[in-house]
């Protein structure tokens, strides 16, 4: 891990996997078994629960929190206070309850504040706007938008709109 920087504040477990090239943030914490690739930012008060997976050249913004179930490839964006969830039916009282995985493809770029509710899939280099709660699967190379979100256009790689679809 010499190729790694992780501030003096932040909490990292010691069987955490983290690639080479990641910065990991003030006040941040990153819980057992995680892997994270190499070049992320992991940026402040960010928690990463146990068993997360996310992948290279990602990066992490501000307050957000990644529960267990979900899952991040690589070359993702994930805005300032994105909320996931893994828990399609919370109760507190509830002691079986049962995490509901999240797929978060290749590319994908989430807004500041958005909400993914567990269980979808979010395909390669689709776009989540700001504030948008997403409760469907999101097409690859689409734009999603509102609350709900809905399909609003397809884009490029580089998240352009795509003329005429």
């Amino acid at each position: 891990m010499s190729d790694i920087f992780i501030h003096p504040t932040a909490n990292v477990s010691s069987d955490v996997i983290i690639g080479c090239g990641t910065k990991v943030w003030i006040n941040s914490q990153i819980r057992e078994k995680s892997e994270i690739g190499k070049n992320c930012i992991i940026s402040k008060d960010t928690y990463i629960d146990y068993e997360v997976k996310i992948g290279d050249n990602c990066k992490i913004q501000n307050g957000v929190s990644v529960y267990h179930g979900v899952t991040i490839g690589n070359d993702v964006f994930v805005g300032p206070n994105v909320c996931f969830t893994n828990d399609k039916v919370p109760r507190a009282f509830d002691l079986n309850w049962i995490i509901t995985p999240t797929i978060i493809q290749n590319g994908v770029s989430i807004g500041a504040n958005a909400t993914i509710v567990c269980g979808v899939t979010i395909g390669e280099y689709a776009m989540v706007a700001a504030g948008s709660v997403v409760t469907k699967d999101v097409e690859p190379y689409s734009l999603v938008m509102g609350n709900p979100a809905k399909h609003y256009s397809y884009i490029d790689k580089m998240g352009n709109k795509i003329d005429g679809k």
